[in-house]
């Protein structure tokens, strides 16, 4: 054995016991889906500079999880998240120097990338209050779920900041259009449900009542899938933003020849032969 591959055997490991301070975690009886539960619902789950740096911990920790395949990322009592505590991070920044307020900015935007560098496909199920930051940490996943009661606000103007802000600038003109971004970042104001169903920020929209169970399956769906498959769908999907068409026609027809030597590629031929259906085993 390599001394790399000794410190990425070193390094990987199973993720069900960890017991985080700031959020609830959890990790369904198969090992393959885990649930981030923001937790203060008292305050529409609000982020604090302990819960920023440590779900940035935990998404960077996830790229050596042996047994989470699929995140599910939601807020309790009936909010997602209402973004920077007030109390807790907007009072303390007014005090701070620049060289202060630009670490902090620097760990909020590296809670995105570690959330875009994750291997797991990350499913944000959206219900109530979904804003600031909280808009962000939905935006960073992969897919979204609403309800009916989601809304959805950029709202960094309303506090006199840029709406500029953890790759909001970036990722949201992506997902829903420049024009409508512009708006919102705009703004401030939030988006309906509707509106983020029809521009395409939704996936789908669900009764508050149905959410959790619509978002486990979903993730389950894809955690039954060709879990290295799915990250290299993932980096790829992140990388090629920054590709030309040859360049992107390229690194895919590299990372399908990746696939073609995994295992799962070979059940799945299998499978087919014999009128099956593939279980894929990740490897």
């Amino acid at each position: 054995m390599t001394e790399q591959e000794h410190t990425m055997k070193h390094h990987r490991r199973p993720m069900a016991g960890y017991q985080p301070r700031n959020f609830l975690w959890q990790v369904s009886d198969d090992h393959k889906v885990a649930t981030v539960t923001l937790n203060r619902p008292d305050r529409k789950n609000p982020l604090t500079f302990d819960s920023y740096a440590e779900l940035r911990d935990l998404f960077r920790s996830l790229v050596y999880a042996t047994d989470v395949k699929v995140v599910v990322v939601t807020g309790a009592g009936g909010n997602f998240c209402s973004g920077g505590d007030v109390h807790e991070i907007i009072g303390p920044l007014t005090k701070m120097s620049m060289p202060e307020l630009l670490d902090f900015t620097r760990m909020t935007g590296d809670l995105v990338k570690a959330m875009r560098a994750c291997p797991q496909p990350i499913v944000a199920a959206v219900d109530g209050v979904c804003a600031g930051a909280g808009a962000m940490v939905a935006l960073a996943s992969d897919m979204r779920l609403g309800t009916p009661a989601a809304k959805t606000a950029f709202l960094f103007t309303r506090v006199g900041l840029a709406g500029a802000d953890m790759g909001a600038c970036t990722l949201l003109p992506r997902m829903i259009g420049q024009g409508r971004a512009s708006e919102l970042l705009y703004t401030g104001r939030a988006m309906s449900a509707e509106e983020g169903s029809a521009w395409g920020f939704f996936n789908a929209l669900h009764e508050s009542q149905d959410l959790a169970a619509a978002a486990a399956k979903l993730a389950a769906q894809i955690a039954a899938g060709p879990t290295f498959a799915h990250g290299i769908t993932k980096k790829l999907l992140h990388q090629e933003w920054n590709m030309g068409v040859d360049e992107a026609i390229e690194a895919e027809a590299q990372a399908q020849a990746l696939c073609m030597a995994t295992k799962d590629f070979h059940r799945a031929y299998h499978a087919f032969v014999a009128k099956q259906k593939p279980v894929f085993e990740g490897d």
